[in-house]
């Protein structure tokens, strides 16, 4: 039997919206909880247009620094915090989350960590979004990864450059 070369992947779609979001994706904690936070942007693509049909997942440590290691990720209300969010952008390109700051670990600086997909990409995006409190000394690749603090600190804003002169830098992911 002759054995057929590979070919390189492709995209399709986007089909996100069909089976991805859930009610309470977004809302990691409720609107209500003591230390919720609302962490938002917009996805851009290489031109700076707005990308209305992209997919953000959001990772993230709690309060006090730990792991969320509880399962219910996809039940909202009673499954307590998970640690973990989707939300797609809207027409407009934008997304939201409602959560709590990260807490540190070990001295390293708080984060959100993020993945985006969207049309255009064989695989999702990672990076991180850190706290402004974050000291980045003279690391423009570190600065470029902050979010702007809205509201007196009760909202975050980190938008997401796909590609172009202000892209967002991203991250390798190894198994």
């Amino acid at each position: 039997m002759t054995e057929l070369p590979c070919t390189p992947g492709q995209t399709v779609g986007p089909f996100l919206g069909l089976g991805l979001p859930y009610p309470g994706d977004s809302d990691l904690v409720a609107d209500g909880h003591p230390h919720a936070v609302r962490l938002h942007g917009t996805v851009y693509d290489g031109a700076g247009e707005a990308v209305p049909d992209a997919l953000v997942e959001l990772w993230q440590r709690d309060g006090a620094g730990r792991i969320p290691r509880r399962e219910g990720s996809l039940r909202r209300g009673d499954a307590g915090f998970t640690g973990w969010g989707r939300c797609a952008t809207d027409a407009a390109g934008h997304y939201a989350f409602t959560t709590v700051p990260p807490g540190a670990d070990s001295g390293r600086p708080p984060f959100f960590a993020i993945a985006v997909f969207a049309r255009g990409l064989l695989h999702r995006l990672f990076t991180r979004a850190y706290l402004p409190h974050v000291e980045v000394n003279a690391d423009a690749a570190l600065a470029a990864l902050v979010c702007i603090s809205e509201n007196d600190g009760a909202t975050y804003r980190f938008d997401i450059h796909l590609q172009g002169p202000n892209e967002t830098v991203f991250l390798e992911f190894r198994r």
